[in-house]
């Protein structure tokens, strides 16, 4: 009951920040830009002018450098004069000015005016929920508590206002003010709508910052609650600390990356005029050559023809079933949810049949053999509802892992000591508290993304669900905390949209390279230590200083964060949370930053200076699109949809699909390995520079369509018996 009553306050605070997010701000923020562009129709038109005289400027400045102003003048002006761009700089500036309080006032009136998406639902949150708060969230939160007996009780006011005596006027500031206090209004009044929204977006800042929180909640509990403290970090600091190589006293290891530091500046600075792929612009910016994709030489052109023949083709089924068979502690990995050790005959056949239907997204009927009793309906269901659960499929994917390390061609792959984390998008037909919009992905729908960790032995080695499309640095930490089995890896490669200086920080203070492909490569600030150091061309982009003072003052509070992430004492998307703030972090938080920097700019100045390391994680990048492509080709039933409505089932499935995947990696790898082994024995010169290029993702050879049966059957010369319409319909 306590695990039921935890999991259903997430859920409740998961509608609200669904609500504020999704209902609210966003359709408020939406339908204030339409507003201002339908009270300004000029925008368009003076704004499609200046936008032409830019795009010939730059043009004709890419296509003749040497022009001068004069005669790019002349080129603009047959598209606008002078006069007509004054003109619409002027309405321009006018109608939407760098800093428009007009534009959130609209936001806030529009966001007022969607009191009741919540007016039933908050006076109930305020009443079953419990929450408590820092001293930062503490009066918000007793407004809100205040609010929600307000809005229960009668009241002798009309049902627009609210009593003024009972509320926080401290609270109401900005643009709020305006609406909340509105003219004409009875005396002693405030408006009913106006405060409601305004204590309601401040209420889910700071719930957000988890300054207010549920501590009978398993999401949206006191993060610092979780943080080892007191008897329990002095038991567990020297251990911890020891484990992650972080001293007690920073004064020399900060020394040590300070030297590191200047080196590397001074050796890239001293290659910058040579010919290599990095370069420094008049402004002082870092540039980076694109990557020159490496051909395919014409013997791994023909060594892979040979081996996608050589390799048998099989019904994904039967492979997994063969998987099965290589690996006992597979299937035994699948124990009773009851913990009773009693087994059901043919356990192994009724777990393939479940995997490779929520893996397939087929459901059960496809996969049910009413004359094999182990693929019955029922006894799928069975399996299903007491066999199969994110415990048993971790357990059993340990096992994949380990027997892919043990390959000879995983080896040849890699040694198990790099990774990524990548992101995979899934659309959400059916109404759910997780999913979010995102146009780009969804269209009108919502979805979900499976962020999932890859090693270069092509083994999937944790994954977790996360609703919507959110910035993948506040997840990504805690994908690499779920792995269990194989090899630690030691470096990490993720995108741009899982960077930031504190995750930078984060990961090197749980003991992993982080290693992000940096987009916009030009706007990222270089950090130093040494301010009067001369580096060269790199002095411009090196204007950033690293705070080490400020560093060492919090290294104790930063070593207890790491050490309690690392001993999974609290998530890391929690102390993200917490500690950034959007761009305004705690003291804690720009402790944690500067120690990031001295990684990224040690990360960036690789980048610029070593090929092989840029080529490596773009290598291992690709590996994870690879697995992606494999994974929508099984994933294709209901048009690859996610038709999940519960967290829990939508994480059994994508963990059955990813239990599938290294089954399908698994049985690549050893056929592949297998072929290579005839091809030598049979004088085939197979170069390992080639088959360290052969992918354990090919996906021609396996059958996911099922076969078809076209055998009539013996109807006696009448027609088929009509179904039952009270029978249960199969999905």
């Amino acid at each position: 009951m306590k695990v039921l009553s935890d999991r259903a306050t997430d859920d409740v605070l998961e509608l609200l920040d669904l609500l504020m997010v999704t209902n609210l701000m966003s359709k408020a923020e939406r339908e204030s830009r339409e507003e201002k562009l339908r009270r300004y129709p000029r925008v368009s038109r003076h704004a499609g002018t200046l936008s032409a005289a830019v795009k010939m400027m730059l043009e004709m400045s890419e296509a003749g450098p040497d022009l001068t102003v004069d005669m790019l003048w002349n080129l603009i002006e047959n598209t606008a004069t002078k006069s007509e761009l004054r003109t619409s700089v002027a309405v321009i500036d006018e109608l939407v000015p760098v800093d428009d309080a007009e534009l959130d006032g609209q936001r806030l009136e529009e966001l007022a005016g969607r009191v009741a998406t919540v007016q039933v639902f908050l006076p109930r949150l305020m009443n079953t929920v419990t929450f408590r708060a820092t001293a930062d969230g503490a009066a918000v939160l007793a407004a809100m508590k205040t609010l929600g007996e307000m809005m229960s009780a009668r009241s002798k006011l009309p049902a627009s206002w609210l009593d003024a005596r009972q509320i926080d006027h401290d609270l109401i500031s900005g643009g709020w003010a305006r609406l909340v206090y509105r003219d004409p209004r009875p005396p002693e009044t405030v408006d009913r709508a106006a405060y409601t929204l305004c204590l309601l977006e401040q209420f889910h800042r700071h719930l957000k910052y988890r300054n207010i929180f549920a501590p009978h909640s398993t999401r949206w509990r006191d993060p610092r609650a979780q943080l080892l403290a007191g008897k329990a970090w002095d038991r567990a600091r020297d251990a911890g600390m020891n484990a992650l190589n972080l001293p007690s006293d920073p004064a020399p290891l900060l020394a040590e990356h300070a030297a590191t530091m200047d080196t590397a500046y001074r050796e890239v600075a001293a290659r910058l005029d040579g010919d290599g792929p990095a370069s420094v612009d008049e402004d002082g910016r870092l540039h980076l050559a694109a990557l020159k994709a490496e051909p395919d030489p014409p013997s791994l052109v023909d060594l892979r023809r040979r081996v996608q023949t050589m390799v048998p083709e099989v019904d994904l089924p039967e492979l997994v079933l063969e998987v099965m068979s290589w690996v006992p502690r597979f299937t035994e990995s699948f124990t009773h949810v009851s913990g009773n050790g009693a087994r059901v005959a043919d356990l192994g056949l009724s777990v393939a049949a479940v995997l490779c239907a929520h893996a397939m997204n087929v459901g059960f009927t496809p996969v049910t053999s009413p004359g094999v009793h182990a693929l019955t309906r029922d006894r799928l269901h069975h399996v299903d509802q007491n066999y199969v659960r994110v415990e048993t499929l971790t357990a059993a994917n340990v096992e994949l892992v380990k027997t892919q390390s043990e390959i000879e061609l995983a080896q040849l792959w890699g040694g198990g000591l790099l990774a990524s984390v990548d992101g995979m998008r899934f659309v959400v037909p059916v109404r759910t508290i997780h999913a979010r919009p995102n146009p780009k992905y969804f269209g009108r729908k919502r979805g979900i993304t499976w962020l999932n960790m890859l090693n270069d032995q092509s083994a999937g080695l944790a994954a977790k669900v996360v609703s919507g499309t959110p910035r993948d640095s506040l997840n990504f930490i805690d994908v690499v905390q779920l792995q269990q089995g194989g090899r630690v890896p030691e470096h990490i490669v993720t995108d741009t949209g899982s960077y930031s200086d504190i995750v930078f920080g984060l990961m090197h203070l749980i003991g992993k390279r982080y290693r992000p492909q940096l987009a916009n490569l030009p706007d990222q600030r270089l950090w130093r230590f040494d301010r009067s150091a001369d580096y060269g061309p790199l002095n411009q982009a090196a204007r950033g200083r690293i705070d080490a003072e400020k560093i060492a003052s919090h290294w104790e509070d930063m070593c207890r964060v790491a050490v309690s992430i690392n001993e999974c004492e609290v998530s890391a998307h929690d102390v993200t949370r917490m500690i950034s703030r959007d761009g305004k972090p705690t003291p804690l938080g720009q402790a944690i930053a500067h120690y990031g920097r001295i990684f990224k700019t040690l990360h960036i100045l690789r980048l610029a200076d070593d090929e092989p390391y840029r080529r490596e994680g773009k290598i291992q990048a690709n590996l994870g699109e690879g697995r992606h492509d494999l994974a929508r080709r099984i994933y294709h039933g209901k048009k690859g949809e996610m038709t999940r409505t519960y967290y829990e089932g939508m994480e059994d499935q994508l963990s059955a699909l990813g239990l599938v995947l290294n089954c399908t990696v698994l049985w690549n790898t050893l056929y592949t390995n297998r072929a290579l082994e005839q091809l030598r024995a049979q004088g085939y010169p197979v170069l390992d520079a080639d088959a360290q290029r052969l992918s354990a993702f090919i996906r021609t050879h396996i059958g996911i369509d099922g076969h078809y049966a076209f055998h009539l059957p013996d109807l006696g010369g009448t027609h088929r018996p009509l179904r039952d319409p009270d029978a249960r319909e199969s999905n």
